[in-house]
This record gives structure tokens, sequence and C-alpha cells, in this order.
């Protein structure tokens, strides 16, 4: 036989043996992960719910829930042991290496600027007037400065538009 012929087969068994390879070390973590848990020690359970370990048997742990609530697991139900601060900070939200004298950050950037005086731009007066009007600007709004042939052409076009009613977009009938 042929290398080339042999070589997909070759590949195909290597990645397998590196596959299974690292999934049996990381169920090894796992059990030794389960086995060293300790009464006292905070748990996550493959389901997502946060205890502290109570008791630990051969193939159960009996988990403290709350005040008064005892639950038996079986140790393959444990998905992590967790460190007491990441217990803490997740279960009752104490955070331990926080530190409280440092720089505090502003919710919003008002103390940013230098001064509290609101400043006198054109941008401040440009919002006091009136509002601009965006809408389509009739024959008697357009500019003197037209020549007056074009002036007599579009009163002639308005003549005719105010003999047919028009239809805007505005309108309840406009299609």
């Amino acid at each position: 036989m042929n290398i080339v012929t042999l070589l997909p087969f070759i590949v195909l068994i290597g990645a397998m043996f590196l596959m299974t390879r690292s999934a049996k070390r990381k169920q090894n973590q796992a059990a030794q992960m389960r086995n060293q848990m300790q009464p006292g020690a905070g748990v996550r359970t493959i389901g997502g719910m946060y205890a502290t370990v109570k008791d630990v048997s051969e193939d159960t742990v009996l988990l403290d829930a709350g005040p008064g609530v005892e639950l038996l697991f079986a140790k393959n139900a444990i998905g992590a042991v967790l460190t007491d601060d990441e217990y803490n900070r997740i279960v009752h939200g104490i955070e331990h290496d926080l530190k409280t004298d440092g720089a505090v950050v502003p919710d919003d950037a008002s103390s940013l600027t230098e001064t509290d005086e609101p400043a006198a731009d054109a941008s401040s007066d440009a919002s006091d007037d009136k509002p601009i009007d965006l809408g389509k600007k009739d024959a008697a709004d357009e500019p003197a400065d037209e020549p007056a042939e074009a002036k007599a052409d579009k009163a002639d076009e308005a003549k005719v538009d105010e003999a047919e009613p028009k239809k805007t977009d505005g309108e309840a009938g406009a299609k």
C-alpha cells in the first residue's frame, strides 16, 4: 500500500487519541476536586445551585443550601468547588479585595467640566429660538429675487393647482 492512502487514517487515529487524552485528564481533575471536598467549602452544582458542604461520604455530599435546607447530592453532581472569596462574592455579594478609598467614578460627566456655570456660546443661544420648519415651502414663501416671468409661471401653476384638490402625505385621504 501507498503511504498517501494510509495518511488520512493515521491523522484520524492521532486526533482521536489526543481528544480522548484531554477528556480523560479533565475527568481525572474533576474527580480529584470532588475527592478533596471538605465540610464548610462552598460548591456549585452542575445545575447551578450554590451551597455549602456539610458532610462528605463515599458517593454522596450533604449540602446546606440555606437555613434549615439540607440537600443530598451525588458527588458527580458537584460542578466546582469554590474558594471562600469567590463563594462569598457570588452568594452574599461580599467583595473582600475592593478598595473603598480609591478614586470615585462619577455617574455623569458634570464633574468633568472646570466650572459649574453654563457656557454662554452660540449653541445655547440657538436652542432658545423658535423651532426650525422643515416642511415644504408654498409659492408665497419664495424669495423675492426671482425674475418676473418665473413668478408669473408659478402663479399660473398655483391657480391650476387650486382648482384641483391637493393630496399630501399629511392628509387622511392621501395614498
